[in-house]
């Protein structure tokens, strides 16, 4: 497993895996990584550079020490990983880490053909359902807004056809129209939820969680203090590690919690801290946790969560969907409202909280919608109903003869043989 200096500096690890050696490549910036660099261009351009040499040195060291490489898995996002693979004549897998509506989507517009700016209320693509514009990845809606990272993931397109496999991170029956259409165009396994075992299939008795992670997590005391609620009472709230909430927001979402009077925990990463109105923590000591960071897997598995209020970062709905987590769905950018849309209508294991004019969710939505997933009530009772649904499937597509699994099965002996 290959990742940046900086990064691999960063890492904290609860269970290194054995069977896994790490690697580092530089991407230019080995003190300070995305921060170091003074704009998005200057770091993934720098990245592209440097890495592309890294990661030839690397290939070669590894071949001259007896190690030689057989195969590349890369993110789809560093689309230069698979011109360094075939230099050395590398068999490679592109890992792409959206779901596949989201994939096709980029696809479409890194052709030519879906054009941007969107003309138009709606779109429709092969395979998926009707989207309005502001149901599109952010970058296509907001075409322009951030232009390094649109031609970072438009670009993973551009050599594509070159990859001898393409891997997802999805499963065959969450996206079956979609990754039929796909397939007809690439040699496509979908090998989803990259979930660990213990959490989906549970054949893997030491697979407990990813093994790595950037923030530490509070585990004992969200654990203590889930142990002390009733069953589907608590309503479990995170942005994930990325996403910054504006001002005015955050004292939105203060307000509908309370509103709510149900117990929370709100993951609230320390930059974030500020942004909560003043005494909120003694306000809300009765009902409410606030952390900076959570062992997410466990949260979500235990029996006092009742809902995930979540900005729909792809890895935390794979995880909802595989643990069975109702879900309200505050989508802040890049693919986030796309996979918001699929929450609502396409899996409907969740509601959306739409935002107003001024691009705010208020806290009467944010306590409505709270109120429609965990109180009950015909939508409610549907949600939870089809959030079992979806977790039956995904613990099926990754147990022995699943359809992720022979996925799998079958690309690690193509790669062996």
């Amino acid at each position: 497993m290959v990742t940046t200096v900086f990064i691999s500096k960063s890492i904290y690890s609860d269970h290194p895996i054995a069977s896994t050696s790490y690697r580092t490549i530089s991407d230019g910036f080995d003190e300070g990584g995305f921060a170091q660099a003074k704009s998005p261009d200057i770091y993934l351009s720098t990245f592209k550079s440097v890495g592309s040499q890294s990661l030839a040195s690397l290939i070669k060291e590894l071949g001259d020490s007896g190690s030689p490489v057989h195969a590349v898995i890369y993110d789809g996002f560093m689309a230069w990983a698979l011109d360094v693979a075939k230099q050395f004549g590398i068999r490679a897998a592109v890992y792409l880490t959206q779901s596949c509506a989201v994939n096709s989507i980029h696809y479409h517009v890194s052709g030519g053909l879906l054009k941007v700016p969107v003309e138009g209320s709606s779109v429709w693509l092969p395979g998926l359902p009707e989207l309005k514009v502001w149901e599109l990845p952010s970058l296509i809606y907001h075409h322009g807004s951030y232009p390094a990272w649109f031609d970072t993931i438009v670009n993973q397109f551009s050599n594509i056809d070159e990859a001898d496999w393409v891997l997802v991170n999805t499963f065959y029956e969450l996206e079956k129209e979609v990754v039929d259409w796909m397939s007809k165009i690439w040699k496509l396994g979908t090998i989803g939820p990259t979930i660990p075992s213990m959490y989906l299939d549970k054949r893997l008795k030491h697979n407990k969680d990813y093994g790595l992670q950037l923030l530490h997590p509070n585990t004992s005391a969200c654990m203590r203090w889930l142990n002390t609620k009733p069953n589907g009472s608590v309503v479990y709230v995170s942005f994930g590690s990325l996403a910054e909430v504006g001002v005015e927001q955050m004292v939105e979402i203060a307000w509908g919690l309370i509103g709510t009077n149900a117990y929370f925990l709100w993951v609230v990463r320390e930059p974030e801290e500020p942004k909560l109105p003043d005494n909120f923590k003694h306000m809300t000591r009765e009902k409410g946790l606030i952390v900076r960071w959570c062992p997410q897997l466990e949260v979500l598995k235990h029996r006092s969560v009742g809902c995930f209020v979540s900005h729909c970062g792809y890895n935390s709905v794979l995880e909802a969907l595989g643990l069975g987590v109702p879900m309200v769905a505050m989508p802040q950018w890049a693919d986030q409202a796309t996979n918001a849309k699929h929450v609502e209508d396409v899996w409907r294991v969740g509601v959306r909280a739409l935002v107003d004019e001024k691009g705010i969710v208020r806290r009467e939505t944010i306590k409505r919608c709270i109120n429609e997933v965990i109180m009950g009530g015909e939508r409610g009772n549907e949600i939870k109903k089809n959030s079992i649904k979806w977790k039956n499937l995904a613990i099926k597509a990754a147990d022995h003869g699943g359809s992720s699994d022979k996925n799998i099965d079958e690309f690690v002996a193509k790669i062996t043989s």
